[in-house]
This record gives C-alpha cells, sequence and structure tokens, in this order.
C-alpha cells in the first residue's frame, strides 16, 4: 500500500502516508480494503445501482472495537465519513467518494431471548436475516416491507412495515442501542441511559453515531395471512377508490398497501396488497370483501409465514444492478381528484419496473405521541412513493424527469411533510418536512453529539455550534 489520496471532511484532499494507513490496518480485525483490492468493488456496491462511489478506504469492521479504531482515525485525519449498515437506502450515503466507509455489513450477530421477548441484532443485519432468529421462536419485530433492507438504516429513520398497525414502527419497539460517537467512545443509550440521545436516534437517522446493535421488543408472530389481489388498469378509478375505504377501516392486525405497476406479463395492473396478523379465521373475514370485489386477474392470498410475508415486494426491487430514483410525501386523503391524476400520470410510466406505492400508516403506529420519539408523523394517512427503475444509465435523465414531474402533479394534495427514509440525496431543504416540530431539539442533539458534523453523509441535520 503506497501514500493514499484521500477526502477530507470540508472537501479538499489529503495525502495520509503509507505507514498511517498500514497502521490504522493493523489496529483493525477486520480487513481495511483499498481501490483494486479484491472485495473492494464488492463491498462498495449498494442496492441503487446509480450509486457508483469509490472510497478511498473501506474498513469492513468485524466488531465495536473496529469501529471505535475506525472513527477515531477518521477524527484525527478529518476524513470524509460513510457508514454502510444493509446499503439498501435509496441515496447510497452508505458509500463516500474518496473518504473512509465504515461498512458494518459482516457484523450480523442475533440474540433472541425468548423469556424476555427481547432480541440484540448487530448492525449490519438485513431484515430477512433478524426474522430468520427471531422466527425461529415464533417471535417478530417491526421490520421492513423488503427483506434486504437493513435493520439499521430503517429503524433509526422510523421504520414503516408490516407490523406497524398492530406494533408501532421498527423505532417504537427498540429498547436501547449501543453506538460509537463522533468523539469515539462508545455507550448505550436507552430511556434509563442517555434518554435524550435515544429519543433522537428513533427517527434522526445516522445523525449522532454509528450505531453497532439494537436491542428490540419482539412479539409473538405465528399465524400471517398475506398477498394481492390484481386488477387491470382499466379498473385503476373503481379499485383505488375501494382501497382507500378497505384501508382506513382495516383493524391494527390488518395491513393494506396499493400499488400502480406492471404485471410480471407486461401489462398494467393495479395491486392491493394485504397482510393480516393473526387469527387465520379472522382475518379470513377482514379481507373477504377485498377478495370479493371486482374481478380481480390474480388473487394470492393465503395463509404464510411471516418470513416469507417481508419478501412480497423483493422480486419487484432486486438487489444490485437497477438504476433508481424515486420521491416521496405523505397523503391524509386520496381523494377523487388525485386519483385522477394517479391514474393519468402512472399511463406514462417509461419502465415496466416502475410502479407508484401506497402504505397506510395506521394503528398502534398512528397512536404514539408526536413527541415521544424524533419520527413524529403519527397521523393515520398514507405513505406516498413514486419510484422509477430502469437498467440503461443513459435513460437515466428522462427518468428522473418522469418521477419529478409525477411528484409535483401530486404535491398540492400532499401534507408537505415527509418519510426520511425516503428521502432523496438532493433533498436536503426537505429534512425539516421530516422531523415536524421536533427539528429544532435534533439540531441540539448534533451540536451535543457531533458538533463538527463527522457524520453528515446522511439526511444531515446540521449543527449549529
Amino acid at each position: 500500500m503506497t501514500d493514499l489520496r484521500i477526502t477530507t471532511t470540508n472537501g479538499t484532499d489529503a495525502i495520509l502516508e503509507e505507514a498511517t494507513v498500514q497502521k490504522f490496518a493493523d489496529s483493525l480485525r477486520g480487513p481495511l480494503l483499498g481501490p483494486g483490492e479484491d472485495g473492494y468493488d464488492g463491498a462498495r456496491k449498494v442496492w441503487n445501482g446509480m450509486i457508483d462511489r469509490r472510497p478511498a478506504l473501506i474498513a469492513r469492521c468485524a466488531g465495536v472495537a473496529d469501529v471505535v479504531a475506525a472513527v477515531r482515525f477518521a477524527r484525527t485525519h478529518e476524513l470524509l465519513v460513510s457508514v454502510r449498515g444493509g446499503g439498501h437506502n435509496i441515496t447510497g450515503n452508505a458509500v463516500c467518494e474518496g473518504g473512509l466507509m465504515i461498512d458494518l455489513s459482516r457484523m450480523k450477530s442475533v440474540r433472541v431471548d425468548p423469556a424476555r421477548r427481547t432480541a440484540r441484532a448487530e448492525a449490519g443485519l438485513t431484515w430477512g436475516e433478524y426474522n430468520h432468529e427471531t422466527q425461529a421462536f415464533g417471535l417478530a419485530s417491526t421490520g421492513g416491507v423488503v427483506s434486504t433492507t437493513g435493520i439499521a438504516g430503517l429503524t433509526l429513520g422510523g421504520g414503516l412495515g408490516w407490523l406497524m398497525g398492530k406494533h408501532g414502527l421498527s423505532c417504537d419497539n427498540l429498547l436501547s442501542a449501543d453506538l460509537v460517537t463522533a468523539d469515539g467512545q462508545f455507550l448505550t443509550a436507552s430511556a434509563d441511559q442517555h434518554p435524550d440521545l435515544f429519543w433522537g436516534l428513533r427517527g434522526g437517522g445516522g445523525n449522532f453515531g454509528v450505531v453497532t446493535s439494537f436491542e428490540y421488543r419482539v412479539h409473538p408472530v405465528d399465524a400471517v395471512l398475506a398477498g394481492m389481489v390484481l386488477h387491470p388498469m382499466a379498473k385503476a378509478r373503481e379499485v383505488l377508490r375501494f382501497y382507500r375505504d378497505f384501508a382506513r377501516n382495516c383493524p391494527d392486525e390488518a395491513l393494506a398497501a396499493a400499488a400502480l405497476m406492471t404485471s410480471p406479463e407486461g401489462a398494467p395492473v393495479v395491486a392491493i396488497i394485504v397482510s393480516y396478523i393473526g387469527d387465520i379465521v379472522a382475518g379470513e373475514a377482514v379481507v373477504a370483501p377485498l377478495r370479493k370485489f371486482g374481478s380481480p386477474l390474480l388473487d394470492t392470498i393465503a395463509p404464510t409465514s411471516y418470513v416469507q410475508l417481508n419478501t412480497l415486494f423483493d422480486a419487484a426491487v432486486p438487489y444490485g444492478g437497477v438504476q433508481r430514483y424515486w420521491k416521496s410525501s405523505f397523503l391524509k386523503q386520496l381523494g377523487d381528484d388525485l386519483i385522477e391524476i394517479l391514474i393519468e400520470r402512472s399511463a406514462k410510466m417509461l419502465s415496466p419496473m416502475s410502479m407508484v406505492l401506497f402504505f397506510h400508516l395506521h394503528g398502534a403506529a398512528a397512536r404514539v405521541d408526536r413527541n415521544a420519539t424524533a419520527f413524529g408523523l403519527r397521523d393515520d394517512q398514507w405513505d406516498y412513493d413514486v419510484i422509477s427503475q430502469w437498467t440503461d444509465p443513459d435513460e437515466s435523465a428522462d427518468h428522473v424527469q418522469w418521477t419529478r414531474e409525477f411528484w409535483t402533479a401530486v404535491e398540492p394534495f400532499a401534507t408537505g411533510e415527509v418519510y426520511v427514509n425516503h428521502l432523496d440525496s438532493e433533498e436536503a431543504t426537505r429534512i425539516r418536512a421530516a422531523y415536524s416540530q421536533g427539528y429544532e431539539r435534533l439540531v441540539a442533539l448534533k451540536n451535543k453529539y457531533d458538533p463538527t458534523n463527522l457524520f453528515r453523509l446522511n439526511q444531515n441535520i446540521k449543527p449549529t455550534s
């Protein structure tokens, strides 16, 4: 390894001597990778194929000691830092250009305590991996709607998922978190320890440190009824009107999502995706109106496992290689005027991989006090997402423009708020909209725990100190 040119926190270039880099490498239990070394290109690839950044160094951490060493090294040498958990976020903030990438993806231990109904999970896990362990005991906590999503980013941003109606968001089930702060200190945040920081970690993203493990509350989850019904796009108006009423009347145990998309056969369709967590007979009664409505092209609703439920969207959003861009907002209502715009715009999708999704936030997730966690968007409402996906990088400008124009047409109907996990990297002006009245409280936490903004590659809450 020769002297290394690296990007600093202020955006300038600097040189790290070979001996300095080697000493850092020797201090780690996991490997330290540079460009051209085995494993480097694989480590820097993330879910969004549009992201093609090249860190100067990738620290593939094997444990907390490696994380501490990496944070202290970055701080000492004023290096630009990114932190990778699952690498699933649309922004690609997990990967920096020219800096130090702290890669947690090898940290995957899980310890389930069935008696206490808790699980301690390291930050490199995906929800599919986490569910595999907890479901061995018939337990689960609210995770993402895609199994390849990382537990860290989802939880730190709030955590919408299939269980949120019955058990709240991922962050509502967080009991404690271990993290390494910007000054290289290790601490645990919980309701009893550093409660101010614990509040901020439940929705405030990766602004306050590198979380190395999460302790979750887990719940008995055995019987699951789930699947989707598909209707032709020609029936979208009637289907979406039915969907808005059906979703609003779902009990806590049920969650109904909807999508305007293209079927595997290439036909434009509207889908209603439903899950029911609980007694199958009771669930059948809840979903019966959905199954009887209209003349579905397909009905896949059936008893299944929670592990399988968490994979329902996996095929529609495959990991890696696909170019992606999206925009998102919250909607309080799905009125007739809005439905007309959604149908009209969806008819002009540029790729069969693109889609428009609606996830209904209700039940337990909507009953939490807005001030209880940094995620404060607790109304009964829909998270709506315009998602463009394509494979040819030369088409990117057209897909980005289509997505922006679609979102602009819908925005007059939106609340002005947004789920922080669904913000793109260009949307720094909307970060306040993700935090409602809690933003200034988050700034105060940033001033306390990361006053130099070492952790800036995120939906960044900028310090004022």
